[in-house]
């Protein structure tokens, strides 16, 4: 199809884990009309949470308020541009954090929508960073390994994790009676908001993602598709019931879940019966927005840290390679007719949060300032680190740090994991430590690059995403002096929105491709950072020690 710029646009939104981004993009070429982010007020507030005890829940309503402002917030710009854009939205698609499930009705309503479960924490969407679930991981690794039948873990690099649906189900059903004997289904964030948007939420209607379903829900089509009753009957004879609620089959991406319905028209401004694409996750979306394609390792960086690369099915006949220790591989979870590697870190953002939280604690608790003054300070304390901290230089020295604060996702999923810090004295400071941070996470994802390529996935290229990636330069330069590679920033803060529209564009009939739509719609570099040959060498060094200190910390454990 040809067009011009100012005939089409398309809607990306991404809901990440403190709020949802919009963006809106001239189908023609990718120029941005108009883009919004909405924060959820609940999850802000900290509402349903208990980070001490890792859990972390939101409510279906931080959802589906936030995408309306956003929704609404991005046409407004826009339509300073081009007055009649909303008329001209084409196509709609959201992508999600994950695996972030909820259990739900009959007709697939979240159960916090009920009135007798508003305030239940259960009864709501359980975030990916919820780690309320690692012995209930654990039972599923083991059985997967002992009952005798098909390994489930094959295509999830040999570990079940506790940030996954089925363990997040199971604690959840295990916990509360009350919410296990209201639970008909459980359903994806990412499939219930699309269906929502569709008017579809019953389970027998809900396009299930390929994306989510993948290794996240343990779905495979050589097995049939979701694991067997008798396997999940021995955890719980409940999961078997939610189970046969899903349905068998999966789709990608640029299929269409549905049409905008007239509620969802009428909320957010734009044209009843739009197409909306089948929802999918953050980070394979995001890794279209970074222009994914074979040999790319596409690293979205934000409050965690997901790593994507794509490649080719085997030829006809040729058993697919199975690659132990990474998060999983899933046929079509990035784009259709290519497999879809994923690895991450579980914390990233969240790791210099904590650090700065933990700063913060006095000037919050004793000092005697007012709320805007302490945000206003709040925002100065890592740049000002990060400052200083690039004035240090490296050394065979320097404190070594574990960067499994909130457990470790790759390689080698194990949640109960916690974070160290070796080689503190009289004389360490806080740019000191916010640096050995920095290094731990560039270290971490060093050991996820070495897992792929041990596995035979070949990296010839890494692009980082995200807003934290744009921000912190000293962070990318140090991940390209670890890893020894260039390191692409591109040249957006919205990868994921930005691939979410690519999909819109697809699903609209506008490009026959994802590809072909890649081309016309992403942002592109804005800078690289090249390794220090120099200073790679010192790191080398801090590596090894790295592993030992990991060794030690699991050891210990």
């Amino acid at each position: 199809m040809s067009f011009l710029p100012g005939e089409h646009y398309v809607l990306g939104a991404d809901f990440g884990s403190d709020s949802v981004r919009v963006v809106i993009l001239d189908a023609a070429d990718g120029s941005s009309m108009g883009q919004c982010v909405s924060y959820y007020e609940r999850w802000k507030k900290g509402l349903f949470c208990d980070p001490k005890n890792n859990q972390f829940r939101q409510h279906p309503d931080d959802y589906t308020e936030s995408l309306t402002k956003a929704v609404k917030g991005a046409l407004a710009e826009a339509a300073v541009k081009d007055a009649s854009c909303a008329k001209k939205v084409r196509g709609i698609c959201i992508d999600t954090t994950g695996s972030t499930p909820v259990l739900a009705d009959e007709k697939g309503v979240p159960l916090a929508l009920q009135s007798e479960f508003a305030e239940d924490p259960d009864a709501m969407f359980i975030l990916w960073k919820d780690h309320t679930s690692v012995s209930e991981a654990e039972e599923i690794n083991t059985l997967c390994r002992t009952w005798g039948g098909i390994d489930y873990t094959t295509y999830c690099g040999g570990v079940y994790s506790s940030e996954w649906f089925w363990a997040k189900i199971l604690h959840t059903i295990r916990k509360n009676e009350r919410v296990k004997n209201k639970a008909y289904t459980a359903v994806e964030h990412c499939d219930w908001i699309t269906a929502e948007l569709c008017g579809n939420t019953g389970p027998a209607a809900i396009k299930r993602s390929r994306c989510a379903s993948g290794h996240k829900c343990l779905w495979h089509a050589s097995w049939g598709g979701y694991p067997s009753s008798d396997f999940l009957d021995r955890l719980d004879p409940k999961l078997s019931s939610i189970a046969q609620t899903l349905g068998k089959e999966t789709w990608t991406t640029e299929k269409v879940q549905g049409h905008l319905t007239s509620l969802w028209a009428q909320k957010t401004g734009l044209s009843e019966g739009i197409p909306v694409c089948v929802g999918a996750y953050d980070a394979h979306i995001g890794a279209v927005g970074g222009d994914a394609e074979k040999g790319v390792l596409v690293k979205s960086i934000g409050t965690s840290t997901c790593d994507i690369i794509i490649g080719p099915k085997p030829e006809d006949g040729k058993k697919e390679v199975c690659i132990p220790g990474i998060c999983g591989q899933v046929d079509g979870s990035v784009i259709d007719g290519w497999i879809g590697y994923e690895a991450g870190q579980s914390a990233y953002g969240d790791y210099f949060g904590w650090f700065r939280n933990l700063l913060m604690w006095p000037y919050k608790t004793l000092a005697v300032m007012k709320e805007d003054e302490l945000e206003v300070f709040e925002k100065k304390i890592l740049p000002a680190l990060e400052n200083e901290a690039a004035k240090i230089p490296v050394s065979e020295q320097s404190l070594v740090a574990l960067d499994w604060i909130n457990g470790r996702r790759t390689p080698y999923a194990d949640q109960s994991l916690t974070a160290a810090i070796q080689g503190i004295t009289l004389g360490t400071d806080a740019p000191s430590i916010l640096k050995a941070l920095l290094e731990s996470a560039a270290f971490g994802a060093r050991a996820i690059i070495e897992c792929f390529e041990q596995g035979g996935i070949k990296i010839e290229k890494v692009v980082a995403i995200g807003g934290v990636a744009r921000k912190s330069k000293i962070g990318m330069q140090i991940l390209a002096d670890v890893t020894n590679r260039e390191i692409h920033v591109t040249a957006s803060d919205q990868s994921p929105a930005i691939g979410a529209a690519v999909f819109a564009s697809v699903a609209a009939g506008l490009y026959s491709s994802v590809f072909e739509a890649q081309k016309k719609l992403t942002a592109g570099i804005d800078r690289v950072h090249k390794p220090d040959p120099a200073v790679n060498a010192v790191y080398n060094k801090l590596y090894e020690k790295y592993k030992a200190l990991g060794a030690f910390e699991e050891k210990a454990q």
